[in-house]
C-alpha cells in the first residue's frame, strides 16, 4: 500500500517535470526513442555533438533556434532526458514491488488484474510520450496539442487509479472484510466536468494559449476574445477560444468539486473535503497569477503541479463516497 503512495508522489513529480519540459521548449531535444540504451545520457563530446546534430535537422531548430549553442542545447536536453529517466524510474518503482509481492503471494485476492493493468497503462504512457514527440520532428516546430493532451490526461488517469487502489488496499489492511470502493454516479459526473477542464488546460499548454493575454478577468480589454470564431474547429484549435473556455469552465469545475467535497464530508471524510477545497482554491489563484504574470515559469509549473494534486484529492473524495455504503449518490 505505502509503495503505491510513493508511486503516486513520483507521478506528481513527473507531471511537474513535464510542465517544465513543455515551458522550456525542451521536449524535442531528444529525437529518438531508445527505451533501454537511452537510459544513459551522452558521456563524451562526440556523443553530445551527435545528439546536437540530430536536433539541428528538425524544424524546431531550423525555423526557431538557429544559432543555438551546445551549452543551450544541453539545457533543454537535460529536461527532456530527466523527464524520460523519471518515467523509467516510475516503471521500476511500480514493477519491482509488484513482482516481489506477487512472488510472496501477498497481493490480496482480486487486486492483481488491476495492478497489472496499471503497470501496462504505464508502459503505454511511455509509447504515447514518444508518439507525442514524433509529431514535432518532421513538419512542425512543436508537438501536436492533441497528442500532448492524451499524454497528460493518461498520466493523470494513472495517478487517480494508483491513489484509488492504494486507498482500497489501506481500507483492506484496516479491515479484512472491507470491499473495494464503488465509483458512484456523482463521482463520475464530477470527473467528467474535471476532465473537460484538464483537457482544455492541456490544449492551453500545447498551443501556448496562456500567452494570448496577461489580463484577468478580461482578455485584451474585452470579456470575449476579440475576433474569435465560435466553431468546433476554434474550440479545439484557436488559442484565444481555448484560453477563454479554460478560464471560465474552471468555475463550473469549482461548483462540481464543492458538491463532491460536501458529499465526502457527509461520508465521514472531512480530510478529503478540506483537501479538495484547498486544492481548487490554490489552483484558481495560481491560474490567475500565471496569466497575469505572462506565464512565469515558476507559477505555470506550480499550476500544473497543483492540478495533479487536485486529481488526487478528487480521487480521495470519490473513493470516500464510494466506500460509504450509506451514500447512494
Amino acid at each position: 500500500m505505502s509503495w503505491l503512495f510513493v508511486v503516486a508522489a513520483l507521478i506528481v513529480t513527473m507531471v511537474a517535470v513535464g510542465g517544465i519540459t513543455r515551458l522550456t521548449e525542451s521536449g524535442l531535444s531528444i529525437t529518438e526513442w531508445k527505451p533501454i540504451s537511452g537510459t544513459l545520457p551522452p558521456l563524451n563530446d562526440a556523443a553530445w555533438q551527435a545528439e546536437f546534430a540530430a536536433y539541428r535537422r528538425i524544424p524546431e531548430y531550423q525555423l526557431l533556434n538557429q544559432g543555438m549553442t551546445l551549452a543551450q542545447f544541453k539545457f533543454i536536453y537535460f529536461w527532456e532526458y530527466f523527464h524520460r529517466l523519471l518515467g523509467r524510474l516510475i516503471g521500476l518503482a511500480f514493477a519491482l514491488p509488484l513482482a516481489w509481492f506477487a512472488w510472496r503471494r501477498a497481493i490480496p485476492a482480486g487486486y492483481a488484474p488491476r495492478l497489472v493493468a496499471l503497470l501496462a497503462l504505464g508502459g503505454l504512457q511511455g509509447a504515447i510520450g514518444w508518439w507525442m514527440v514524433a509529431s514535432g520532428l518532421s513538419a512542425r516546430t512543436d508537438v501536436s496539442h492533441y497528442r500532448l493532451a492524451v499524454h497528460l490526461l493518461t498520466a493523470l488517469f494513472i495517478l487517480a487509479g494508483v491513489v484509488w487502489t492504494a486507498l482500497d488496499l489501506r481500507a483492506l489492511a484496516h479491515d479484512p472484510a472491507a470491499r473495494p470502493a464503488r465509483l458512484r454516479p456523482l463521482a463520475i459526473g464530477v470527473a467528467l466536468v474535471l476532465f473537460v477542464q484538464l483537457l482544455f488546460g492541456a490544449y492551453t499548454a500545447g498551443l501556448n494559449a496562456g500567452h494570448v493575454t496577461d489580463q484577468w478577468p478580461l482578455m485584451n480589454g474585452a470579456l470575449l476574445p476579440p475576433g474569435a470564431e465560435w466553431s468546433f474547429a476554434a474550440l479545439v484549435g484557436d488559442p484565444f477560444v481555448i484560453h477563454f473556455v479554460h478560464r471560465w469552465w474552471a468555475w463550473v469545475a469549482v461548483a462540481a468539486l464543492v458538491v463532491l467535497a460536501r458529499a465526502a464530508r457527509r461520508a465521514g471524510a472531512r480530510g478529503a473535503s478540506i483537501a479538495i477545497h484547498c486544492a481548487f482554491g490554490v489552483q484558481i489563484l495560481l491560474g490567475i497569477a500565471t496569466v497575469m504574470s505572462g506565464v512565469a515559469l515558476t507559477l505555470a509549473v506550480l499550476h500544473q503541479l497543483v492540478g495533479a494534486l487536485l486529481v488526487i484529492t478528487v480521487a480521495w473524495g470519490a473513493h470516500a463516497i464510494g466506500a460509504d455504503r450509506r451514500v447512494r449518490a
